[in-house]
């Protein structure tokens, strides 16, 4: 992408890693589809509307996703496509599970960013726009759901680069919309994509034309339909601009490309783009120095750690981004944080809902390695050498309830099942200093019920959430005496998060102000990086 970067093997040189971030409902869930059928993933998408059996998306595993028809866990996906080898990361677009879907995003080169034709950019999107924007993220757009009303094309994008400020430029060129909806002009290559309503799954046929004047348009589009595509292309071209490279790879620029993931159009360009513009593995920043992926000894990062994903089994699955190298099954690597060797003997690739032993993965790639609690979100695996990858952020929860087994005789389980949830970043877990029991806190309400509804699936325990008297917690650090005697005085606002670090529970902002004010050398920390 940029010109002073070293060329990457080719192995690595063809892999694209990257996300796909929406509001819910925006249809990303289909899109995801889609990209396993184009893929050869899948044979057959499925129909993420229709009845019974037939809704279960093949990326959404967990019960309650199934049940919902909402994705809570981010998956992550790996499919070829021609010569380049697609790293998909799902993220869940509900806005409960953000955090999940911040950690995602350190794990990715690119984000696919999916918009409503008829909606715009909606709040959601626009906070996970803000996180690309921290990390500098190339960002291509979809907008989606062209066969139903939707809104004028330039005030989309207007909207997009005002509300994100971010250039547009357009890949594609609506031609006509909602029931009209015909296909779109390919800005990029000068081809008439045309959608076939008939079938779904049946990818559009694509007509090469020389441009705009060629007579052969006027076969295809109707007249009033043509003028309008001849003027409103002319107006882009003026008005917007170009597609650049450099400016797309640093994140100031975004390509857009129109089209409706249900009828499968307007997919396949995305993918072509993704392939074609999408930036190949990049460097990862890392204590005491920046990781770049054409490094020949092996390195990556833990972005999620997801816990029973085989509910016969109590396995936990580490997902890795791998920053560097070439891995091979069975290789030794130094678990940074213990300075433990571990051997990787079954690390697994997903392909959609399907997992086989993955032989070898190269920087890029994303495997999940099984483990019973050792790897947690934020630890790095190296060859040997002490680095640690920096930002992955771990949010101070909003909301915080007691939590309490139904069954007094199994508040021992409760400790195990709440522990591993709070490994897996699910959410916090406290314990006060006085009183039994345990705090637990989240940044979304229905994660609540995904916590309840998980810890009676996973573990046969019914728990209930009753409120508790804090509102907050915050992570206490500064000078060991400082500490100990704020502890001291303290005592029931203290607890530990399940790390064994201090936290502090406020129940109002007064008590943060107050301790600020008392004692000088004590920090009271919002977010910790999840390194410890």
């Amino acid at each position: 992408m940029l010109d002073n970067r070293p060329t990457l093997p080719p192995e690595i040189a063809r892999r694209r890693t990257f996300a796909i971030i929406s509001h819910p409902d925006a249809g990303k869930t289909t899109l995801t589809e889609k990209f396993l059928l184009y893929g050869g993933a899948i044979q057959m998408a499925g129909q993420v509307r229709a009845k019974g059996e037939a809704r279960r998306t093949r990326s959404d595993f967990m019960q309650m996703e199934k049940d919902r028809g909402i994705s809570v866990s981010a998956s992550a996906m790996s499919f070829d496509y021609g010569k380049f080898r697609f790293n998909l990361v799902d993220t869940p677009g509900h806005s409960d599970f953000s955090e999940d879907t911040y950690r995602t995003l350190t794990a990715v080169d690119a984000a696919v960013m999916v918009i409503d034709g008829a909606k715009g950019v909606e709040s959601q999107t626009q906070k996970l726009f803000e996180v690309c924007r921290l990390r500098d993220l190339p960002i291509l757009t979809f907008c989606n759901k062209m066969d139903r009303e939707s809104r004028d094309t330039f005030e989309i994008i207007d909207e997009i680069q005002e509300m994100l400020a971010i250039d547009v430029t357009p890949a594609s060129w609506p031609i006509g919309v909602g029931r009209d909806f015909l296909g779109c002009y390919d800005m990029i290559h000068n081809r008439l994509e045309l959608m076939d309503r008939a079938d779904r799954n049946k990818v559009a046929e694509s007509i090469k034309i020389n441009g705009l004047d060629d007579p052969k348009l006027a076969e295809h589009v109707p007249a009033d339909l043509l003028e309008k595509l001849l003027e409103e292309v002319e107006m882009a071209r003026e008005l917007l601009p170009p597609l650049d490279a450099q400016a797309l790879s640093e994140g100031t620029l975004t390509p857009i490309w129109f089209g409706s993931a249900i009828n499968s159009f307007g997919v396949k360009e995305l993918m072509d783009g993704i392939a074609e513009y999408g930036p190949e593995p990049q460097p990862q920043s890392a204590e005491p120095r920046q990781i770049s992926p054409e490094e020949t000894k092996v390195s990556g990062f833990v972005f999620k750690v997801q816990a029973n994903m085989d509910p016969k089994h109590r396995d936990r699955v580490a997902f890795l981004r791998l920053a560097s190298g070439h891995f091979q099954r069975g290789m030794k690597l130094t678990h940074v944080r213990t300075k433990k060797p571990m051997a990787v003997s079954s690390p697994v690739l997903f392909l959609a809902s399907d997992r086989e032993l993955a032989e070898e993965a190269w920087a890029g790639d994303i495997i999940g390695i099984p483990n019973h609690g050792q790897l947690r979100i934020g630890d790095t695996l190296t060859e040997g050498e002490a680095l640690k990858v920096t930002g992955i952020p771990s949010f101070s929860p909003e909301l915080l309830q007691n939590c309490r087994a139904g069954d007094p005789l199994k508040a021992k389980h409760l400790d195990k099942a709440l522990m591993q949830f709070a490994e897996e970043g699910a959410a916090k877990v406290f314990k006060p200093t006085f009183g039994s029991g345990f705090i637990v806190g989240v940044v979304g309400q229905l994660q609540f019920e995904v916590l309840a509804s998980r810890i009676e699936l996973e573990y046969g325990l019914p728990v209930r959430f009753e409120a508790s008297q804090f509102t907050s917690a915050r992570w206490v650090s500064g000078p060991k005496e400082a500490v100990e005697k704020f502890a001291a005085a303290n005592k029931q606002h203290m607890g530990e998060d399940n790390d064994g670090d201090l936290v502090y529970l406020t129940r109002l902002q007064w008590d943060i102000d107050r301790v600020e004010r008392d004692y000088p050398d004590v920090r009271l920390t919002a977010t910790k990086e999840m390194m410890v």
